[in-house]
């Protein structure tokens, strides 16, 4: 059975493997913390760019359409790019596109035009999708193969953590005044967002990180498994393509959910909220995420992968059921603990899905990355949902994306080649 995670002899050779790897994993980790920060502030951008731009909420969710939506455009070329300069490299121009696209929100400010937003969006998402396809799979190679998931899962930890803090920080930023809405609020937090971007790429242009980019791609030829390496074609890997499916619909539930939890808080029925308020009720559900990763890390050390996911799957299920058919405190944390289902979910279908994929490793995690225009797709269709049958209904949607999760783990999963599904 070949394996992706493998200890690899260019990583290791020149300097002690535990001493290099723990520098690595701790300096990439710093990474997972931002682009987590800068996706969930798009959670408190919608309310704010819906009150100032007085939009429905399938326009809203224009936010979330063009900021994953560039993960569908630019996964590709991302992959290509991180193959000819390195993992490195590849980190440090994805924070500097990163970085200009939060400076575009000062413009965007100024011209008070709600497309330019998305623009600035689409850029800084450019530049996120440029990190992801760099930084998922050095994290997984990072070690041994059986514990690729435990090492996904505490980076990503640390993207929860992120996607904790960024609620407070918009809500005490953006939304302290939002009944007075202004394209002003922006400005100094997207700014001073760019200038941390900036630093952060020159620190990582001077860090000296184990040299993985060739090591990755020619795994498999120098651990003599040619099982999987002469087939021709990545797409030939069923569960790569399931599993490409899976991060489709778990990155489209938890930003729909995330994107209206303002939204359902607010609502008289459920909790009553002021908006601001309600924001700050959004790192409870982040908070889930990042305290079941760090359980999790540790967890599926002893554990099975799949298996720990299906029922992570089942249980948020439930649960967003239970937020759908009820009513006040009880639908309210329901929803808010369905964070917590979340919070193995990326990296335990991303590492899953990369088994054995040998040589066609950079080439696989660009496609899961690809998957990830999810968050635009399926926000997208529940805002039409919500505007047509209400915002609680509209979570049918995430119910049927955490079937298909349960599925992909515990039938889709098992590694093959064969392109029958």
């Amino acid at each position: 059975m070949a394996h992706i995670t493998q200890p690899l002899p260019a990583a290791e050779n020149s300097q002690k493997p535990g001493s290099t790897h723990t520098f690595a994993l701790t300096s990439l980790t710093t990474l997972f913390f931002m682009w987590g920060f800068l996706t969930c502030l798009n959670d408190i951008l919608i309310p704010y760019l819906k009150g100032m731009f007085s939009l429905n909420y399938t326009q809203a969710m224009l936010v979330q359409f063009c900021f994953f939506g560039a993960y569908f455009v630019m996964s590709i070329p991302a992959g290509k790019l991180v193959s000819k300069i390195g993992y490195q490299f590849g980190i440090v121009v994805g924070l500097v596109v990163a970085s200009i696209g939060c400076a575009l929100f000062y413009p965007a400010a100024e011209a008070h035009v709600y497309e330019l937003f998305l623009l600035a969006l689409f850029v800084l998402a450019s530049g996120i999708t440029i990190l992801q396809v760099s930084a998922n799979p050095y994290v997984s190679v990072l070690g041994p193969a059986k514990t690729a998931s435990s090492r996904l899962t505490m980076t990503q930890a640390f993207n929860s953590l992120g996607t904790t803090v960024a609620p407070l920080f918009g809500s005490w930023l953006i939304l302290s005044e939002i009944s007075q809405a202004t394209a002003e609020q922006v400005k100094f937090p997207y700014l001073m967002l760019s200038a941390s971007l900036l630093t952060l790429a020159v620190i990582f242009a001077f860090l000296k990180l184990p040299k993985l980019g060739k090591a990755i791609d020619s795994e498999a030829e120098n651990q003599g498994d040619t099982e999987f390496v002469d087939l021709g074609s990545v797409w030939k890997y069923r569960h790569l393509i399931l599993g490409a499916i899976g991060i489709f619909v778990y990155v489209g539930a938890e930003v729909a959910i995330g994107s209206f939890l303002v939204g359902f808080l607010t609502l008289d029925h459920i909790a009553g909220l002021p908006e601001q308020q309600a924001a700050h009720y959004i790192s409870y559900y982040f908070a889930g995420a990042m305290i079941g990763r760090f359980a999790g890390a540790a967890i599926m050390q002893k554990l099975n992968a799949a298996k720990v996911l299906a029922c992570h799957g089942i249980l948020a299920g439930v649960l967003v059921l239970i937020a759908m058919t009820g009513q006040g405190s009880l639908a309210m944390w329901a929803i808010l603990l369905v964070g917590l289902c979340n919070s193995i979910m990326f990296p335990t279908i991303f590492s899953l899905a990369l088994q054995g994929l040998g040589k066609y490793t950079s080439q696989g995690s660009g496609i899961l990355c690809l998957a990830i225009v999810g968050g635009a797709i399926i926000p997208l269709l529940q805002g039409m949902l919500a505007d047509n049958i209400g915002v609680q209904l509209a979570l049918i949607l995430p119910i049927g994306c955490y079937l298909y999760i349960t599925y992909f783990a515990l039938f889709g999963a098992k590694k093959t080649t064969s392109t029958r599904l």
